[in-house]
């Protein structure tokens, strides 16, 4: 069936409409004009003339364009031609025995115009997905009513623009690009609107778009199955402007907030991947600045705001986005805040925000300090924080990247000192990042000694604290700082067991000599050997605290 309506031309000297609908009906045939309808109209650039039997009394300038016509046959169907001839407006003015007349800003602009010139002539004019927004803007710029003649151009483009939006799914995102040159239009006579809410309710009813076409006539079923994402796609093509207004209508229909983030995380993936903010020389398409800040403020703003219901990988594209392109500070802390309060759940996947551009390093770094500093600064007033489950997420980020040459000691020490000392149990997993950072970057001279400044012996394992002993990437000072501690870490330890052997061996003496006094053994020899071991062992206790004190004035030297 041909989407369309078609207008011919009678060869009686009277003119008759022949108005197909959708449905195949045909309306009667309406008299309208005398016999001075035209033969055709030509074309002889810039010009269009309507050829007849009388000569033409009327030139309309379209663009360059010049349109010499009939005054009776426009003005029977324009409002707004009728003003401008009979009632001699300020945009008129003569030339010879015609009227001219320009008229600036019609929707669609010259094409449209031909086909309403063909329309009040009476000549063929096909309707289609491609013409019809212009055309019914163009109509009711032109206050093309029914209070002049039945079945004007309004009721006609009227009519096939609601079966389109209400029959093919493919044909409203048609009708929504035919629509972008003409947004004002578009928006002031609802047409984006109401292609947003069939977009909407089709989306939320049924899983299918092979329900939603033209050739298909069988009425539309509501299902209850589920909602999928097979729309995203289609969606994804759509303007910021009209993806907007297709998501608020989404969001009415009362769809799953997991669901509406999804769409808007694909939508904003994609125009992530097609402009690059201005980092290079050439950006992939003509968008200015100022577009991409408002554009990222409207995803923002449209953000459902139920937990979980976006990924923190993408709310950290869109911060490292707003960043970027200064947008405002308050959106800014609201994004901060939604990352920060995920921060808690999240991988280390889901804090990888890359970077583009040879010259900067593999991740940006800076979004995640700034989301950190800010979890910091809530956790004194949330009782219920997690920073031990923060504080792995960062130890393992932190592993991650520490191989990228490309990632200053300033950023890497930066996020090192983020969390306090309280968001890790020990300080194991951190001083694997650090030794993996010195031996991507061997190069370090005094940032080493800054970097490794947070590593406090008695925070690792003896594992770990062998490990840093025998480390050569370390500072000097550092190793030979553990090492001191090690040695008086042995020492006490020593000590500490000398002590329990001399209790141990006082409380079997004592059982000893109660058992010899029940039995009134006395073996002097057996008590002479005894009080030997007692005066063996003072004599190894003093020997190790001495010991112990020249190790306490080593360190002291070396610390000075």
């Amino acid at each position: 069936m041909r989407k369309g309506f078609q207008f011919d031309k009678t060869t009686m000297g009277i003119t008759s409409i022949h108005c197909q609908s959708p449905s195949g009906e045909k309306h009667k045939p309406r008299v309208l004009l005398p016999a001075n309808v035209p033969h055709s109209l030509q074309r002889t650039p810039p010009n269009w003339i309507a050829r007849s039997n009388s000569p033409t009394d009327l030139i309309i300038q379209v663009g360059d364009s010049n349109f010499h016509l009939h005054k009776l046959a426009m003005v029977s169907r324009s409002e707004y031609l009728n003003r401008l001839v009979f009632q001699r407006g300020s945009n008129t003015e003569k030339a010879g025995d015609s009227l001219t007349i320009q008229i600036k800003k019609l929707p669609g602009g010259k094409k449209s115009f031909e086909s309403v010139v063909k329309f009040c002539y009476g000549i063929k004019v096909d309707i289609t997905v491609a013409n019809i927004v212009p055309l019914y803007c163009a109509a009711h710029f032109l206050e093309m009513s029914e209070d002049l003649e039945e079945g004007n151009l309004i009721s006609k483009t009227e009519a096939f623009l609601t079966f389109l939006i209400l029959s093919s799914w493919k044909d409203t995102f048609r009708i929504l690009k035919s629509s972008e040159s003409i947004s004002p239009w578009a928006n002031d006579l609802h047409i984006v609107k109401r292609c947003s809410e069939a977009i909407a309710w089709k989306a939320c009813t049924n899983p299918d778009a092979s329900s939603f076409t033209c050739e298909n006539e069988t009425p539309l079923s509501r299902t209850n199955n589920s909602v999928d994402n097979w729309w995203f796609e289609d969606v994804s093509c759509l303007r910021i402007d009209h993806f907007i207004e297709v998501i608020q209508s989404i969001k009415r229909c009362g769809i799953k907030p997991e669901i509406l983030g999804s769409c808007i995380e694909h939508w904003a993936r994609i125009w992530f991947s097609q402009v690059t903010f201005g980092l290079d020389k050439e950006t992939p398409i003509p968008i200015t600045l100022q577009l991409h800040r408002i554009s990222t403020e409207c995803l923002i703003n449209i953000l459902p705001s139920e937990e979980n219901s976006v990924t923190c990988n993408f709310l950290l594209h869109l911060l490292k986005a707003g960043v970027m392109l200064k947008i405002n500070p308050e959106l800014l802390c609201v994004l901060e805040r939604r990352v920060a309060l995920m921060l808690e759940k999240c991988r280390v996947s889901d804090l990888l925000v890359k970077n583009q551009g040879d010259k900067h390093c593999l991740y940006d770094v800076t979004v995640v300090l700034r989301v950190l500093r800010f979890y910091v600064c809530g956790m004194s007033s949330n009782h219920s924080a997690k920073p031990h489950s923060v504080g792995s997420l960062v130890d393992g980020y932190l592993t991650h990247i520490a191989r990228d040459e490309n990632l200053s000691a300033e950023s890497f020490k930066s996020l090192v000192e983020a969390l306090p000392q309280k968001a890790r149990y020990c300080d194991d997993n951190l001083y694997r990042a650090i030794d993996m950072y010195l031996k991507a970057h061997p190069n370090l001279e005094e940032d080493r000694t800054d970097i490794c400044r947070v590593l406090e012996y008695h925070r690792l394992s003896h594992e770990a604290r062998q490990h840093v002993i025998q480390n050569d990437r370390l500072p000097l000072k550092l190793t030979t700082e553990f090492l001191l501690l090690e040695q008086v870490n042995m020492a006490t330890s020593m000590t500490s067991n000398a002590s329990n052997y001399q209790r141990t061996n006082t409380q079997t003496i004592m059982r000893v000599n109660k058992d010899l006094e029940k039995r009134q053994i006395v073996n002097e020899q057996e008590i002479n050997v005894m009080r030997k071991d007692v005066e063996m062992i003072k004599s190894q206790l003093l020997e190790i605290y001495s010991c112990k004190i020249k190790l306490q004035n080593q360190l002291k030297r070396c610390i000075r």
